[in-house]
């Protein structure tokens, strides 16, 4: 099987929110799609077989998928390596973005590659594009750490923000707009030029209320509180020493 710019026939195995979400995508894009099928799949009389299954469970899909010539067998776990594959032609795609219950739309996002082979490196780098995505690669001694970037800049957020409603004892409308306008320039500046607060300041005598306040309020935030100022405190100093 040659990976050309028409797709052979796929199989997706896990009937998830990731699952059925690139089943739906690669099917509106015009490839043969068998799926979302569950577990214990055999992969049938696909060519290729993508594993949409908890980190777990990698393992025992890929053991039910029958080994066949030019068969090639991928995940879409970001933390885990190509091994749990074996003895396939192995290959991973991880969207870089959430999927949520009502589905996802895949242009735009960013999705980390790997192949065991340059043809199976190429099909998955193939499959981000035909779903719009823009590949990248990441090597497997790689993949924990970058999977854990992943869920400190999207998972841990939702934490800090749940953290920041708790402490407010606001709405999360009244926060949002400034969530939004730290990323934004976040994004476009750099996390040196984005910090803003007191202790980008020097202001510990506010940093020291803020921390009364939490201890009062929450006191079951207090530690992660402190993590937090003194990350931040790390961060000030190298913003202090970035030429402007």
């Amino acid at each position: 099987m040659e990976i050309t710019s028409s797709f052979p026939a796929c199989a997706v195995v896990g009937r998830g929110r990731l699952g059925r979400a690139l089943a739906g995508a690669l099917r509106s894009a015009g490839v043969p799609v068998d799926g979302p099928l569950g577990r214990g799949a055999t992969g049938g009389d696909a060519d290729v077989v993508l594993l949409c299954v908890p980190d777990a469970e990698i393992a025992d899909a890929a053991a039910a998928i029958v080994p066949r010539a030019g068969r090639l067998v991928g995940h879409c776990s970001g933390a885990t390596t190509l091994g749990p594959l074996a003895p396939h032609e192995a290959f991973s795609l991880h969207p870089l973005m959430t999927v949520p219950a009502a589905g996802a739309d895949f242009t735009g996002a960013p999705a980390a590659v790997a192949g065991a082979t340059d043809r199976a490196r190429a099909l998955a780098e193939g499959l981000a594009t035909t779903l719009g995505m823009t590949p990248f690669a990441v090597a497997d001694d790689d993949r924990a750490a970058y999977h854990a970037a992943a869920t400190m800049a999207s998972n841990y957020l939702v934490t800090l923000e749940w953290a920041a409603q708790r402490v407010g004892a606001v709405d999360r409308a009244v926060l949002a707009p400034l969530v939004r306008a730290t990323v934004d320039n976040w994004a476009a500046h750099g996390p040196h030029a984005a910090l803003t607060g007191p202790i980008t300041r020097g202001d510990e005598a506010t940093v020291a209320r803020q921390r009364d306040a939490v201890r009062r309020r929450a006191p079951e935030l207090i530690e992660l509180f402190d993590a937090l100022a003194d990350a931040t405190r790390t961060l000030a100093t190298e913003a202090a020493e970035v030429p402007a």
